[in-house]
């Protein structure tokens, strides 16, 4: 039996990303055909991250002067940051085919030896939250990044045996918003490990100005600057934000987007001056009224506010921390006086009056 023969007797497996509501979510979801337009499609494109750029544009020219296929890479950080972008950059700079999974679409290791089996020379292979990827599927990666080798196990019991494919140089890239959730094993087979970090807001204006000439939408600096302000950092946002005050525009204020249109856009799809959507202010309000600011655990706020706790621990929390809004403690989550602020509530007579509630976890 054939490699690919093999491969495609095994199958292949994809699993579904839950599309979000939230306007504001930053979670990977179901792209429309405005957001995947919008992605830059070479390194030169990319705006933001500039010492990762120039650490991959050097990682890049020096395998096409090779001719050989870079390193592996990963790319860890928040979601809606261009993990999955740099992804297909890669594979637009290399002129090979990028081929998309999920630590969570693999579940069994002959799922991914039926990927690994149908890879061309030098293609690209993206798992999307490689920290997901169950430990018998790990086993089998390993010795495919390393040694481009594919290690099978046929039959069961005294009868099985194992057999040994070659498989073509390819390069793996996987993205995580867990680092520390990744083995050391697999963790020290990446070549190239980088964090992307958050967009400032000049970086995150010339990303909704360049998505705005895209979408041939007609925005002026300061409406430009008032979306970007509003986009928690990440780009992913800052495109949705702007789809969504075009929308607005269009409908109720002649189609050109300026700093007025922009701030009645946002204030209509309830995203405030600090960026935060309903979720954010459900967060801390419970925080802040039902618990007298705090402490209250994950799992509670996960029920209160109705999300899961992960999606609060990757998604919300990091930007309200981040902000100044929220703290974790040893003894769960608080607001601080910023919070009660920006919610235009005086804190409760005994915020604040237990020291320990803000050491460090």
């Amino acid at each position: 039996m054939s490699e690919n023969e093999w491969g495609r007797e095994e199958g292949f497996r994809r699993g579904e990303n839950e599309n979000r509501d939230e306007v504001l979510s930053a979670d990977l979801v179901i792209e429309d055909n405005d957001e995947v337009g919008l992605r830059p499609r070479r390194l030169d494109e990319f705006v933001g991250q500039a010492e990762l750029k120039e650490h991959l544009g050097v990682l890049l020219e020096a395998a096409r002067g090779r001719e050989q296929t870079p390193d592996h890479l990963l790319f860890a950080g928040p979601p809606g940051l261009g993990k999955t972008t740099l992804a297909g950059i890669v594979a637009a700079e290399l002129e090979v085919t990028m081929h998309v999974t999920s630590g969570p679409a693999i579940e069994r290791a002959g799922d991914l030896a039926a990927i690994l089996t149908n890879l061309a020379d030098r293609d690209v292979l993206f798992i999307d939250e490689i920290h997901r990827l169950p430990k018998q599927v790990e086993e089998v990666l390993y010795p495919a990044m390393e040694d481009f080798q594919l290690d099978v196990v046929l039959g069961k019991g005294p009868a099985a045996r194992s057999i040994r494919f070659d498989l073509p140089p390819f390069t793996l890239v996987g993205a995580t918003t867990r680092t520390g959730l990744i083995a050391g094993p697999l963790r020290d087979r990446f070549g190239l490990v980088e964090r992307l970090d958050y967009y400032n807001s000049e970086e995150l204006k010339s990303i909704v100005e360049r998505a705005a000439g895209i979408l041939s939408v007609i925005i002026d600096s300061d409406g430009a600057a008032e979306i970007a302000g509003r986009s928690r950092g990440t780009p992913r946002i800052a495109n949705r934000l702007l789809r969504r005050v075009r929308d607005f525009a269009e409908v109720r204020a002649g189609g050109d987007i300026d700093v007025d249109v922009a701030r009645d856009g946002l204030a209509l799809f309830g995203v405030d001056e600090l960026g935060l959507d309903k979720v954010d202010r459900s967060i801390l309000e419970s925080i802040a009224l039902t618990h007298v600011g705090g402490p209250v655990g994950l799992s509670t706020l996960s029920i209160t506010v109705g999300e899961q706790p992960e999606t609060l621990e990757d998604v919300y929390e990091p930007f309200l921390i981040q902000q100044g809004l929220l703290q974790r403690t040893p003894r769960g989550r608080v607001v601080t006086a910023a919070a009660f602020e920006h919610l235009g509530v005086s804190p409760p007579a005994q915020f604040g009056e237990d020291p320990s509630l803000f050491d460090e976890k």
